[in-house]
């Protein structure tokens, strides 16, 4: 196959680019505004770490019991529409949480606020997925980059606002308006039409065009699903529900356990958190080159030995400094996972546009659902050190189930939208 020459994108998919980049910097500023002060929440309210850890949990189940729908509501109203409709709906309830009074009410604000993060994280992959096809080159990794800065982001101001002793509600609101109006100006320039039209377009083209030797985002929606394809998509949401049970333990646990079994002041536990985003960041910026020069089997397991001997290192023997370096390698090793995961699942064939992307992130979230509640039990029986096991284990299922990711490209990418996919070699 002839190398395809790629052309300079058009001042509409720059714009575009740009629109998704914003909305995945508000998705992660958005909750990392409230994270660095479960501790504080925790304590008005009286919670254990059994019952705080089922009490979080409502936030993940909040996104499996509405994440399904997605998939219906990008085809119905378009990703970009869906995406800052759930930005601002999750900022509602990201601030509710806050200021809950109770047990009852904040553990309902975690679930609402689930629910629509859920539905904004997948229809702003399908809008950037969609936006990359355009590029005819891979992206996908830099948008999760930038959710990393909204998250280091929303990290910061969180631990600024403890430093300062901002009130738990002005620092919310200030965060849910800033982020709020940012997803509304993104939306002005997001790419027009409805997702499932651009399908319909895609599949008239790849009908009419030339033969390919891999598997096309083109490929008819509506082929027969075959069993390989099922396997495939289970072991894709194995690798992404790795990936997020990593990023849980930063997210519900890595604060708490600097600040109590480590002893560390407030301001610097918030840091355990902003290490994992912040060296997420760093991997998602390298992420596309190394994919295109290794190939996502090799990142993905190199990434996931990375995650498991840095953090079980720093399990092994503990201090604060050693602690926030574990959590720093856990969030570079795992850096690449969601992303690689979300755009495998997209190429399946056989699938409704959107459908294996709904399924990867709507499943992924088990692994948020059930960690927080299964650290929280082992913390009470053993320790919160024991519990954080989960991390490394979690780096060495990535090491085992890699193989089903594609491995280094032997042909060039598509340069535009709608151009049949290269081969890629898959292992098994």
């Amino acid at each position: 196959m002839s190398a395809i020459v790629r052309t300079r994108p058009a001042p509409v998919d720059r714009r575009a680019r740009g629109a998704v980049a914003a909305l995945f910097l508000t998705n992660g500023a958005l909750f990392a505004n409230l994270l660095p002060r479960y501790p504080e929440i925790k304590a008005a309210l009286g919670l254990e770490n059994a019952t705080y850890g089922l009490v979080v949990a409502a936030f993940p189940a909040g996104a499996i019991a509405a994440g399904l729908a997605a998939a219906t509501l990008i085809r119905r109203f378009g990703s970009g529409r869906v995406a800052v409709a759930g930005t601002i709906l999750t900022a509602i309830g990201v601030l509710t949480a806050g200021l809950a009074p109770s047990v009852g009410l904040f553990a309902l604000a975690l679930f609402l606020g689930g629910a629509m993060d859920a539905i904004t994280d997948v229809a702003q992959n399908a809008h950037g997925l969609r936006v990359q096809r355009r590029y005819g080159r891979s992206i996908i990794n830099s948008f999760h980059a930038v959710w990393s800065i909204g998250a280091v982001l929303g990290g910061s101001m969180a631990a600024a606002a403890i430093a300062l002793e901002l009130p738990l509600g002005v620092h919310l609101s200030i965060s849910a308006v800033l982020f709020g109006t940012v997803s509304l100006v993104a939306l002005r320039f997001c790419l027009p039409g409805r997702d499932d039209e651009h399908a319909a377009s895609v599949a008239e083209g790849a009908g009419a065009g030339g033969a390919t030797g891999g598997v096309s985002h083109a490929a008819p929606r509506r082929a027969r699903v075959s069993p390989h394809t099922v396997w495939v998509l289970a072991a894709l949401v194995l690798v992404a529900t790795a990936g997020a049970v990593v990023e849980d333990a930063g997210n519900s646990w890595a604060t708490l356990y600097l600040s109590g079994a480590l002893g560390a002041p407030a301001a610097l536990a918030a840091i355990g958190y902003i290490a994992l985003v912040g060296a997420q960041f760093v991997g998602r910026i390298l992420g596309d080159s190394f994919v295109d020069r290794f190939g996502q089997r090799a990142v993905a397991r190199a990434g996931g030995l990375i995650a498991a001997l840095g953090m079980g290192t720093a399990l092994a023997f503990p201090s604060v400094p050693g602690t926030i370096a574990g959590f720093a390698a856990a969030g570079f090793g795992v850096a690449t996972l969601v992303p690689a995961a979300m755009h495998e699942a997209d190429e399946l064939p056989g699938l409704r546009h959107g459908t294996g992307l709904t399924v990867v992130s709507w499943l992924m979230r088990l692994g948020f659902l059930l960690s927080p509640p299964l650290v929280g039990l082992m913390a009470d029986a053993t320790s919160l050190r024991v519990g954080l096991l989960i991390v490394p284990v979690a780096g060495l299922v990535v090491v085992g189930q890699a193989g089903v990711l594609r491995g280094r490209a032997t042909s060039a990418e598509p340069a535009r939208e709608g151009a049949p996919a290269p081969a890629a070699s898959r292992a098994g």
